[in-house]
């Protein structure tokens, strides 16, 4: 898009690209930024406006910082629980949950989001990609999502500031029909992967730590969501 235009971008709940279109409130909203060649800058919104994010585009590549307040959820029941647990590849929360000799009813979890989105600015190829915004779990892109004849985006996935090797993320793919594809793919020792991806698709990765919630937080687990979203453009 052109440098000045808006970019409006909404902050979305759902899942494989579908979901609730969030309008901008405060208490949703921990941090906001877009981040170019030129820095930081704080995105600021008035009360309801959809979509949630609206911010003039930079020369380059924007990358769009969001992060999420807590929130707070009770599983429907201990199958709901198991079965995030495994599809996340996190089995080993269901043995240290029984362990623990914590009650199957009434499983809780505190959960943050913490989300990138890349998007173009004007048609220059300038230096800046990406990198970390010390949210505490990240991707980080290490290349551009419009470089010419892309074949694969290289990512790398951090956690409290250090590269996650060995995770799983969950990559979903919307082709030009609205048809998603999903596949799963590993982080390699350095907490990078490349990504397969095809012109005039769009793109949303993600990936979950879970973890046992400090006692104070009053719920058992806890989950950290760090999520990547991009497009190709077409060729």
């Amino acid at each position: 898009m052109p440098v000045g235009t808006e970019i409006r971008a909404h902050i979305r709940n759902g899942e494989k690209l579908k979901g609730l279109d969030l309008a901008w409130f405060e208490n949703r909203i921990d941090r906001l930024e877009r981040h170019d060649g030129g820095g930081v800058t704080a995105i600021t919104g008035r009360m309801g406006d959809v979509p949630a994010v609206i911010t003039p585009a930079a020369e380059g590549l924007n990358v769009l910082v969001y992060q999420s307040p807590p929130s707070t959820l009770k599983y429907d029941s201990w199958e709901k629980f198991e079965g995030f647990a495994r599809h996340k590849d996190h089995a080993w929360a269901v043995a240290t949950h029984e362990a623990r000799g914590w009650s199957r009813e009434d499983v809780t979890e505190i959960y943050t989001r913490h989300a990138k989105a890349l998007v173009r600015g004007g048609t220059e190829q300038t230096a800046f990609v990406d990198g970390v915004t010390a949210m505490e779990t990240e991707f980080v892109a290490l290349n551009d999502p419009h470089e010419p004849n892309l074949a694969a985006m290289q990512v790398q996935l951090y956690y409290q500031d250090r590269p996650r090797a060995g995770a799983q993320i969950e990559v979903f793919e919307r082709d030009g029909a609205g048809d998603v594809a999903v596949f799963l793919l590993k982080t390699d020792a350095e907490g990078r992967a490349a990504v397969p991806v095809d012109a005039g698709h769009v793109y949303l990765l993600d990936a979950v730590v879970l973890r046992e919630a400090k006692p104070e937080a009053g719920v058992m687990w806890e989950s950290l969501w760090a999520a990547l979203t991009f497009a190709i453009p077409e060729r």
